[in-house]
């Protein structure tokens, strides 16, 4: 008779790491959610599906509509469908900033980070509010134009809505996938599949990648399915392989937990080698360069190997370009302490996103720059909604080699921290799209900086006098190339004439939903005479732009490269042929809303000028 000691061994492992998984996974928070439904008496049915639209918006990184308004805004997520199932371009629905690749192409594009996850490729964001925690079974997310531009799906274990604020806050993904080009522009329900996580939740975050897509990608509503109580997994999911055994492997692949990147930060041992084999042998300079195609996290579980790799991985060399954005939930003050001593000599850091919801503090961003901010030049702080007054204090003191400066979206920060920014004489680019800056904290930033070239001022609606700002720009900024006044609402003809008289090296103008400017007063004629060095003019939404205007374009501006007029009525398809013949390296013209353009014009221009793409949306 056979033992049967091996078969009770392997029964005795299972059972074992079924109860160590059991365990770990009630100690986040599961059995604290039971605790919760117990006590709460309008609770549903444990087994009952929930199902709820978003109650609320909380966050986004950008969107195409105005700060004053509903149309094309993220707000419009929130709530029961406005479209759906309808296709076609709704004002009533959630549309992001940008589109395509067009905007890496203008001469405002930056340069890419290195180091950036190939799984990284998210670009705008938003965060919806749900009113009940549950634990998701579905995601529905109704799309009315142009889907697939949906990337990433993440749930969060803190409660918007809850009065005590958590010790720690975890993401986790839901779903994830490189974007993808769907065919055609019609309305479609987005339900991909997602993973199970282990704790309840009413905040899910959506991030978008927008770059294949041949216009903008318009949101109607989310739709949250889930149950009160964590759903059993079925004997398939359950399988348990040896990986369960290692929690930190676990939590790494699968989690957005901060813990794990910070102990791949904190290097506590290392291990002893006779002899390094070939590296001994290599150059320092080429063991440099092969770890610089390394990520961060990569290079940081590098380091732990031994003495050898952890003085490459730790060389300052190393991080002199640092891009957190891609970790942006596992970032807190802890990590930037332990990378304090290997960025003592970065020049580029990305930020944005990242320390949100009080993972990164006022002290813990200070302490960093003081040690790491002498030698920086590029600074990108989009959506860091930590900053305060004191944060760009430190910034303008530590940092005295700054040249650009991303505060896109940092709604946050109040208006008069903005003046702190003139005293760093040498800024080259400033992003303050979405902020508070006030006029009187922009003046001085122009009459200070005078080496800008390129500056973002869309959507700030606290500047009261556009044509005094332009008028600075014109006395000081000699040097600008680039500057978006997007939906800027005050402008005139004066403030042009004045920008296109100081201004002549603009090579891109952005002008959309400008409704103060008119093409009778010559304004569009004087900038196309102006600046014949134009590569991207946008006047979306003028519907006065006319002939004329056009003509203007195509017998000055013959570099422009990307025009927008969507919505004029006073375009005739004669002068865009002209303009199409006269300027070689044109490659985007939207001309969508345009009354006097039907498709059979786009067929024909776009049959005898195919390396223009000519945009023509129409709302079914």
């Amino acid at each position: 008779m056979p033992p049967v000691f091996p078969m009770l061994t392997v029964l005795s492992m299972f059972y074992y790491m079924c109860l160590r998984r059991r365990a770990r996974t009630a100690t986040r928070g599961e059995m604290n959610s039971r605790r919760a439904i117990e006590s709460n008496t309008r609770a549903l049915p444990i087994n009952v599906e929930i199902v709820q639209y978003a109650k609320e918006v909380l966050d986004f990184s950008s969107h195409y509509g105005s700060e004053n308004s509903m149309s094309y805004t993220m707000w419009n997520l929130a709530g029961i469908p406005n479209v759906y199932p309808s296709s076609g371009d709704f004002t009533q629905t959630a549309v992001f900033r940008t589109y395509g690749t067009w905007w890496d192409h203008c001469p405002s594009a930056r340069l890419p980070f290195k180091r950036t996850p190939t799984t990284f490729c998210s670009q705008d964001y938003v965060e919806l509010a749900f009113e009940e925690p549950v634990y998701p079974t579905a995601v529905h997310i109704l799309e009315t134009y142009h889907p697939g531009a949906v990337v990433r799906i993440l749930a969060c274990s803190a409660n918007p809505y809850s009065q005590n604020p958590p010790a720690e806050v975890r993401w986790e993904v839901l779903w994830s996938e490189a974007p993808t080009k769907v065919n055609g522009p019609q309305a479609r329900q987005f339900t991909p599949s997602i993973k199970q996580i282990n704790f309840p939740t009413n905040l899910i975050r959506l991030e978008v990648n927008s770059s294949l897509l041949d216009y903008y990608t318009e949101l109607d509503a989310v739709v949250l399915h889930g149950v009160k109580e964590r759903p059993v997994l079925s004997l398939k999911a359950s399988m348990i392989d040896m990986n369960d055994i290692d929690e930190d492997e676990d939590e790494e692949k699968y989690g957005c937990g901060m813990d794990t990147l910070n102990k791949q930060f904190n290097i506590v041992a290392l291990r002893e080698w006779p002899s390094n084999g070939y590296f001994d042998k290599l150059p320092y300079e080429l063991i440099q360069l092969i770890l610089s195609h390394l990520t961060v996290p990569d290079l940081c579980r590098l380091a732990q190997t031994c003495k050898l790799l952890y003085q490459h991985c730790c060389d300052p060399l190393q991080y002199i370009h640092l891009s957190l954005q891609p970790y942006w939930a596992r970032i807190n003050d802890t990590s930037l302490e332990h990378l304090q001593s290997r960025c003592t000599l970065i020049q580029w850091l990305n930020l944005s996103w990242t320390g949100n919801r009080g993972a990164i503090s006022v002290s813990g961003f200070s302490r960093f720059l003081k040690v790491c901010g002498s030698e920086l030049v590029r600074l990108e702080l989009s959506c860091g909604h930590f900053l305060n007054e004191t944060c760009l204090e430190v910034i303008t003191e530590m940092c005295p080699n700054l040249q650009e400066l991303n505060l896109s979206s940092c709604d946050k920060i109040p208006p008069q921290a903005f003046n702190h920014i003139a005293k760093v004489g040498s800024l080259k680019r400033l992003v303050l799209y979405r902020t508070k800056v006030e006029q009187t904290a922009l003046l001085s930033i122009l009459n200070f900086c005078s080496e800008l070239q390129h500056l973002s001022l869309g959507s700030c609606v606290m500047i009261e006098d556009y044509d005094l700002i332009a008028s600075m720009m014109g006395a000081k900024c000699k040097k600008l190339r680039s500057l978006d006044l997007w939906r800027c609402k005050n402008i005139t003809e004066n403030g042009i004439a004045e920008l296109a008289s100081g201004c002549q090296l603009l090579e891109e103008l952005d002008l959309g939903w400008c409704p103060t400017l008119q093409s009778s007063t010559g304004c569009f004629t004087n900038l196309a005479r102006k600046l014949p060095n134009l590569q991207k003019l946008f006047l979306t939404a003028n519907r006065s732009v006319c002939d004329t205007d056009i003509e203007e374009l195509a017998a000055n501006c013959t570099h422009l490269r990307q025009l927008d007029i969507l919505g004029t009525r006073m375009v005739s398809p004669a002068s865009l042929r002209k303009l199409l013949e006269s300027c070689k390296d044109l490659s985007l013209l939207d001309v969508s809303f345009c009354s006097q353009i039907d498709n059979r014009v786009v067929l024909e221009l776009n049959a005898n000028f195919p390396n223009v793409f000519i945009k023509k949306s129409f709302t079914q």
